[in-house]
């Protein structure tokens, strides 16, 4: 039972350890306070609490559903990687090299509820190299002793703490941003736009590596 017990717990921290640094709520923080400039506090706490769901929901589907829905449609995991890390880069790109904080992305409530999914949720939380990751997950994790709906329920565990930890980030963003004051503030927005647009580059590159790696084994075993 206690080994059974560890199991499930390796599973969750696996699982916590795998997304929390490629999600990196902190650093999302300055970019989703700077997004809602101009926006009440409880529509930003609503938003907060939106983003958190929204990216629950995101890496639960592709943890447990999203290797079968790219075979549905044909669509590899490295194109998943090369298009979403392309439409990272150029959120990046774009939010690094802003002359100004950018204003709110809108004050209407219907629109705030739509763009807390795009792009607050994806790609600027949840991004191709997250979902690819999550994927990776669902296709792994295969532990014997433990019976599917056990390490079901320990993946969810994991991952209801990493948008756990989405939501207390975007939810005391303002207090983040008070504390950093007005410089660090800035410091902080851009360069979590440069790494935003880096991991996007870097999640390219992973994608190209893969496919060049097949043309050379085509090559050399036709």
């Amino acid at each position: 039972m206690a080994e059974q017990f560890g199991i499930l717990v390796r599973i969750a921290v696996l699982v916590v350890a795998t997304l929390l640094p490629l999600i990196n709520p902190a650093g999302s923080a300055a970019i989703f306070h700077s997004m809602t400039i101009g926006i009440s506090d409880a529509a930003r706490r609503k938003m907060a609490t939106q983003i958190g769901l929204n990216s629950f929901i995101l890496v639960v589907a592709a943890t447990f559903i999203g290797s079968y829905v790219l075979d549905f449609f044909g669509v590899s995991l490295t194109s998943v990687r090369i298009g979403g890390g392309l439409l990272v880069a150029a959120s990046g790109w774009k939010l690094l090299n802003a002359d100004k904080k950018p204003g709110p992305i809108t004050t209407d409530a219907k629109k705030l509820e739509a763009r807390a999914f795009y792009p607050l949720t994806f790609p600027l939380t949840v991004g191709p190299g997250t979902v690819s990751a999550a994927i990776t997950i669902g296709a792994s994790l295969k532990e014997p002793g433990v019976v599917l709906w056990q390490r079901a329920l320990a993946s969810l565990v994991g991952l209801a703490a990493v948008a756990l930890a989405v939501f207390l980030s975007f939810r005391f963003a303002a207090q983040l941003i008070r504390f950093l004051g007005t410089t660090g503030t800035l410091v902080m927005l851009r360069l979590s736009a440069f790494i935003l647009m880096c991991v996007g580059v870097q999640v390219i590159i992973n994608g190209v590596i893969v496919v060049v790696q097949g043309v050379v084994q085509g090559i050399e075993h036709p």
